[in-house]
């Protein structure tokens, strides 16, 4: 049997928090060692999903693409990231974190592209590389858990290595790099509704007009059981509310890009709208 269901961003990333939050891997280290929970828009809806609370996720950002193009959130309105030891939130630099991690901890963090390989891009803003370059090494030698929720309006043919911060002459937006991950617990749309449903989905069209531009559209195979379970899951993240805009005011970058530089702070953008 066949069913057929569009996800808004916004619907994708509830269903994908759903899946994150029930993987072996993520309970056991919520439960008896370390998870982190890095910020994001998709981690956002993972910790709702963990803890049961709201977020305001425009503000459970670092970086972000928003009004046509690449910036930063909010400094001040940033919410730090959610990091546990056995269950219970501490409050700690995330790099600092990470340095205790072993074989059982977990990291979670979102991704602005992925391909079919499940290779996962990360825009990187600093020098550094930002949060992933801060873990990437301590979790590939302890052997921790990298899990990456993405939805699959983010997916693009080959997720390109190599490409830095320094290749740019002139942006519209903020300039950034793209960090390539590899070896990742990948969970988009389609191994979310595998772990939750026990069904294979397979994505079929993507966009949409009218507050479904980004929407992936999925038909999904499954027993008559499966399927229903299917239904009752999707009809019930449907009208999930898209993410709001958070952006810093362009007045207030010291390295403003060339969008700045052409139109100025023009309205609606001192309030980082």
């Amino acid at each position: 049997m066949q069913a057929l269901f569009t996800l808004t961003p916004a619907e994708a990333k509830r269903l994908i928090a759903k899946a994150v939050v029930k993987l072996p891997a993520v309970q056991h280290a919520y439960r008896n060692g370390k998870l982190a929970i890095g910020n994001g828009t998709t981690n956002a809806f993972v910790v709702e999903e963990l803890l049961g609370i709201t977020v305001p996720k425009e503000n459970y950002t670092a970086g972000v693409i928003t009004a046509g193009r690449i910036c930063v959130s909010e400094v001040e309105k940033i919410i730090k990231p959610y990091l546990f030891v056995r269950g219970q939130r501490v409050e700690a630099n995330i790099g600092e974190f990470v340095q205790d991690f072993c074989g059982g901890d977990v990291f979670i963090k979102g991704a602005n592209a992925v391909d079919p390989r499940r290779n996962a891009g990360i825009l990187v803003g600093s020098r550094t590389g930002g949060t992933i370059g801060a873990v990437w090494s301590v979790l590939k030698s302890v052997g921790a858990t990298l899990v990456i929720p993405v939805g699959l309006e983010k997916l693009v043919p080959h997720v390109p290595d190599g490409i830095g911060i320094d290749h740019f002459d002139v942006t519209l937006g903020m300039p950034a790099g793209l960090f390539t991950v590899t070896g990742a617990e990948v969970i988009t749309e389609i191994e979310a509704l595998a772990t939750l449903c026990n069904v294979q989905a397979t994505l079929i069209a993507s966009g949409g007009t009218g507050g479904s531009e980004g929407s992936t559209t999925f038909a999904v195979s499954g027993n008559r059981e499966e399927l229903d379970r299917v239904m009752e899951l999707v009809k019930s993240i449907k009208g999930e509310p898209p993410v709001p805009r958070s952006r810093r005011a362009c007045s207030s970058c010291g390295n403003p890009c060339e969008f700045y530089r052409k139109t100025g702070d023009g309205p609606g953008e001192r309030n980082g709208s």
